[in-house]
């Protein structure tokens, strides 16, 4: 099946919503790492509405839920990748890939300070 490009500009972005959408519905059920972030969020999410966080905590809130989604995401399709070109352990893809996972490191420290921030006021 060749692949045909749609210049149309609703179709077009129509279908890119469709595979964005089904590449995250294929993180979370396939991807341990997510599925525990996924979990967290909505964890977050319900903490959020059960103490009555602001609007603008909410927003600090949802960037640091998508921040850390995000970065897991682009993690995962680094490790893919790199197991993909080169299965078998390499030590230069081991280094590809402990950089991935320190961005994911970085952005799920900043979601725990923002956590940190939020949550620990309404506990005092």
């Amino acid at each position: 099946m060749k692949f045909q490009k749609d210049n149309t500009f609703v179709t077009g972005r129509l279908k890119s919503m469709s595979y964005a959408f089904n590449g995250a519905v294929k993180l979370i059920r396939t991807e341990h790492s997510i599925m525990v972030q996924f979990s967290l969020g909505i964890i977050m999410t319900i903490a959020g509405f059960c103490l009555h966080i602001t609007p603008t905590e909410w927003l600090f809130q949802t960037m640091a839920i998508g921040l850390v989604m995000s970065i897991e995401g682009l993690n995962t399709a680094v490790e893919k990748i790199a197991d993909f070109i080169h299965p078998d352990y390499h030590q230069r893809i081991g280094f590809i890939k402990d950089i991935a996972a320190g961005a994911v490191f970085f952005a799920a420290m900043t979601a725990i300070a923002i956590g940190l921030i939020i949550y620990i006021p309404k506990f005092i």
